[in-house]
């Protein structure tokens, strides 16, 4: 039994000791290594790759309608411009635009004379070298009617003469038509004398009306101008007061509930596109599309600038409403919708989301999922609809596909839905 003033180190056998020191030394010299393969299994794990995150689709059976989408307006089916049909001075037009009118009662506006025009100097002084040319043509006019009429006189005194000569053989029958004829002519030249001197007369008068200017009465010289149809008014052109030349546009008259929608479709795309095909007009206004027919497709097509600054070849289809609901009625002249015609469509067809397909070369390609891997598979396109695309061959029913693969996504890839 040991002392209680004994050491309990001084007890310990010495090969204790050294064991004791040893174990804890060769725990300290291990702790860096267990922190090294600790940091080594943390990098590994880190670097290991992780199963991308992606959205899926199921390729299944539905009906499939393939549109062509534009931007189209609408317009009324008939307008009228109702342009000025004499030159003269129009008074303000009092309508505005949506008012009502009636075919031959309501007066759109009035035309009446204007006055005549302001002479420069240069202009009246050549006004006024007319006038008096015309005046020297008179007297000049008048001094030959006078030769003529004194040539007359002696003509048909010469004639009476001959006529008091009663005796036979006196003279000869061809004296006296001779003198008979020469009383005629002159006779004649009288009065041309006198017409021409009447045309001079009237072209002085002419010529000092240009030097006049006269007030302007519009009495008895007012032309009113009535609307051609029954409407509205769509737009006015020129409402107030001008000097109008014949033909100058003054109003546009229409009915706006009588409208149709005008789309301007690329040419490739109006091929496809026939008289009586299904559209949807959205982006109206309302809550729900409305329904309508194609009723014409014309014929030639034009070029249009596009946004970006290339030419393109579009052509105008035409499209009437059907059963369009009281709040279409709204609907005015040159509203901005949205047309969608149907140029395809079938009743069941096998489909794929179309943000799951993507060209490789010449062949479209898309990404299975099967058993958390990507796997690449080809498949043969029919017709889109731009959310969902016809498939032909290379997909079955059921099958679920990557919606918009990342580009970190090959065959093979390990993946994961969003979500789960």
């Amino acid at each position: 039994m040991a002392s209680p003033n004994s050491n309990p180190a001084e007890d310990t056998a010495p090969w204790a000791a050294k064991r004791t020191q040893s174990s804890r030394h060769l725990v300290r010299r291990s702790l860096p290594w267990f922190g090294a393969l600790l940091l080594l299994a943390l990098i590994g794990w880190g670097l290991w790759p992780k199963p991308v995150i992606v959205e899926t689709g199921v390729v299944t059976r539905s009906p499939l309608t393939v549109r062509v989408s534009e931007e189209g307006k609408t317009r009324v089916r008939n307008r009228y411009v109702v342009a000025a049909p004499v030159a003269g001075k129009m008074r303000r037009v009092p309508l505005k635009p949506g008012d009502p009118v009636e075919a031959g009662k309501t007066l759109l506006t009035t035309i009446e004379p204007v006055a005549a025009p302001l002479l420069d100097p240069r202009a009246r002084a050549q006004a006024e070298a007319v006038v008096s040319m015309h005046e020297a043509s008179r007297r000049k006019a008048a001094e030959s009617l006078a030769a003529v009429r004194t040539a007359l006189e002696l003509s048909e005194a010469d004639r009476d003469r001959m006529r008091a000569v009663k005796q036979e053989g006196t003279l000869s029958a061809s004296d006296r038509d001779r003198m008979e004829s020469a009383a005629s002519i002159k006779a004649a030249e009288v009065r041309a004398a006198e017409f021409s001197l009447q045309v001079i007369d009237y072209e002085l008068a002419q010529a000092r009306a240009v030097l006049q200017r006269p007030e302007v009465s519009s009495a008895g010289n007012l032309v009113e101008v009535k609307s051609p149809v029954s409407g509205r008014v769509l737009n006015v052109k020129q409402e107030s007061e001008t000097i109008v030349a014949p033909g100058m546009q003054i109003l546009e008259i229409g009915d706006p509930t009588d409208i149709e929608i005008e789309a301007e479709i690329l040419s490739r795309d109006a091929v496809a596109i026939q008289p009586g095909d299904a559209v949807e007009i959205e982006q109206w206004g309302g809550d729900k599309p409305l329904h309508g027919r194609v009723r014409r497709v014309e014929p030639a097509a034009f070029t249009k600038i596009s946004a970006l600054g290339v030419e393109e070849q579009r052509v105008i289809v035409l499209s009437d409403l059907v059963d369009a609901p009281p709040a279409a009625k709204t609907l005015g002249d040159r509203y901005r919708v949205e047309v969608r015609v149907a140029v395809w469509h079938s009743d069941d067809v096998l489909v794929v989301p179309s943000g799951a397909l993507f060209r490789q070369g010449n062949a479209w390609k898309t990404f299975i999922y099967q058993n958390g891997r990507a796997r690449l598979g080809s498949l043969e396109a029919g017709h889109a609809d731009g959310h969902l695309t016809e498939v032909l061959s290379g997909l079955q029913p059921g099958d679920q596909v990557l919606l918009h693969p990342p580009d970190t996504v090959k065959d093979g890839t390990a993946v994961t839905e969003r979500g789960s």
